[in-house]
């Protein structure tokens, strides 16, 4: 029952928005480091990257980097919870100084915010048995694959699977994953966070054999602050090669940090 809570609050967390508000005299850096304190907007609804902990406080991948970057500001941080339709709003409306909420880059987006360097990514990838021998999507042949009806990896698989590859469609994450750990299928396209749950439920019994996309995450400040957002590539770039980044998202994702040179 668990799992499945984790997935239902996964599945109900993935609607993306671009809702546009009027925009605010930002909080610059200087700003931030005079009123020592900084607002940082982070998700609490989308594990791993931000959950509420058992002290029902804003916890995950998110709010770990959130808390580094304030520390090395030597301010003090307040994580302000937000949603996948308000975070934008929140941010140009100057109710948070910036946002470290899973936001992927997008053109629509960049038009509203102003976009780090990467810290994070969301993959979609094949997940199968772990003696299943899948390369590429020409191994696909023959395999029987779930996907959540729609989804990106429902219509990236059925454009370039080999015709006699079994897509079963379901209606959402929770039924394909079920689907997969019950032996139903052979095989799963998801996220990797669901991949994720999946080896903590299931180790060792299945692993990723190929990435079909990604999606870039980015910390996000208003276009008004340009002394923020270099500190900001600044401290990523510092914590990326010391390792201190990897080391989170090893922590909260069991895998390495993506490396967004490729």
């Amino acid at each position: 029952m668990k799992l499945l809570s984790i997935f239902k609050t996964m599945a109900a967390a993935a609607a993306l928005s671009t809702t546009v508000a009027q925009p605010i005299a930002a909080a610059e850096l200087a700003e931030i480091k005079s009123a020592g304190t900084i607002n940082i907007g982070v998700l609490i609804d989308f594990p791993p990257y931000g959950i509420l902990n058992t002290n029902n406080e804003p916890d995950g991948y998110d709010a770990t980097v959130a808390k580094m970057l304030a520390d090395d500001l030597g301010v003090e941080i307040k994580l302000v919870p937000v949603t996948g339709p308000n975070r934008i709003p929140f941010l140009l409306t100057g109710q948070v100084d910036m946002l470290v909420s899973s936001l992927a880059i997008t053109p629509a987006r960049a038009e509203q915010v102003d976009f780090s360097n990467p810290y994070a990514a969301i993959r979609i990838g094949v997940m199968a048995e772990a003696d299943l021998d899948i390369a590429s999507a020409d191994d696909l042949a023959g395999v029987s694959v779930a996907v959540a009806r729609a989804s990106g990896q429902d219509t990236t698989i059925t454009e370039i699977a080999p015709e006699t590859t079994n897509i079963r469609r379901f209606d959402d994450d929770v039924s394909a994953v079920q689907a997969l750990l019950s032996g139903q299928v052979q095989a799963l396209g998801a996220s990797n966070t669901v991949m994720t749950q999946i080896r903590q439920v299931a180790p060792g019994k299945f692993d990723e054999k190929f990435t079909l996309n990604q999606f870039r995450l980015a910390v996000a400040v208003t276009p008004d602050a340009p002394e923020l957002l270099a500190y900001v590539n600044d401290f990523l770039a510092r914590t990326t090669e010391s390792g201190a980044l990897n080391d989170v998202h090893v922590q909260w994702l069991d895998e390495p940090l993506p490396d967004f040179s490729e």
